[in-house]
């Protein structure tokens, strides 16, 4: 791997430290959560979107629902996309009434990233109001969108916008208007991407080396990130030393995924550990 890649990652890594106590070494965990924790708190609007948007393989977690929660109040359209996308990610149920007040966002966009994570939580009356406008143009009285004609009457409007959320580019539907740029500009079929995703759930332990191999040296970035996010979606600890490599990319898709990824492994981990304790095993044995 080409040490160019990370040197410029020197200041950003110092910034994970900060807020871990110096009395013991730090965890692999405890750097991913610090990354999350500065990204929301960034001046950039594109970096608390990236960090938040990662948080999404988290499922079940409450500290990543509740920074996906806080995103949704954010002042940049981009950032609140990224919360509610996450928040349907990770099938967090109790936000839906945070996601059912964002249906009365002023940006279409947000709306309807809101009504997809609803649809995924299984709102269907709310996300139905919203596509019903949207196939309308918005003539409904008291539509959702009734006051945001001219953007439903933009084809090109509503095309970027459908984009911007991923639709139709499932296995990127979580990296967004990013992976469709890059996929018309450089590759339009990303088929080492794709085959990626579609690997995170077989149970050929071969696959597992082949995608943290991608992870650590894929030339392309949406290659990288998509080898992560398959990772913590086939959920073996074992990989996640290789994982933190991840927190050394120069593409923040790929840091905030590699991430997301070593905390949903971390708590695979400690899962299995206690489970062997109450069954009297040695996890180590396993």
């Amino acid at each position: 791997m080409p040490l160019k890649r990370y040197l410029h990652l020197i200041p950003i890594l110092a910034v994970s430290f900060v807020s871990v106590p110096a009395v013991h070494a730090v965890t692999g965990e405890e750097r991913a959560w610090a990354m999350f924790e500065a990204a929301a708190k960034s001046n950039s609007a594109s970096e608390r979107a990236m960090g938040i948007r990662a948080l999404g393989v988290l499922r079940g977690d409450e500290h990543a629902r509740k920074l996906a929660e806080a995103a949704l109040e954010d002042p940049s359209p981009e950032v609140r996309i990224a919360g509610a996308t996450a928040l349907g990610q990770m099938q967090a149920k109790e936000s839906i009434p945070r996601l059912q007040k964002l249906l009365s966002d002023d940006k279409v966009s947000v709306v309807m990233t809101a009504a997809h994570s609803l649809r995924d939580l299984k709102d269907n009356k709310s996300a139905y109001a919203v596509y019903y406008d949207i196939l309308s143009g918005g003539r409904k009285t008291g539509g959702v969108l009734s006051q945001q004609l001219d953007t439903l009457h933009d084809p090109k409007a509503m095309a970027k916008i459908g984009f911007e959320q991923g639709i139709g580019y499932v296995p990127f539907a979580g990296i967004g208007w990013d992976a469709y740029r890059y996929m018309h500009k450089k590759d339009p079929h990303p088929v080492r991407a794709i085959a990626a995703s579609f690997l995170a759930h077989d149970p050929d332990p071969a696959s597992g080396v082949a995608l943290a191999d991608a992870a650590l040296k894929d030339k392309d970035w949406i290659v990288r990130a998509a080898a992560l996010e398959a990772l913590a979606q086939r959920g073996d600890p074992a990989f996640e030393s290789k994982v933190e490599y991840g927190f050394f990319d120069s593409n923040p898709h790929v840091r905030y995924m590699a991430a997301a990824a070593v905390i949903r492994l971390t708590t695979i981990a400690e899962s299995r550990k206690d489970k062997g304790k109450e069954k009297g095993q040695d996890p180590a044995a396993k």
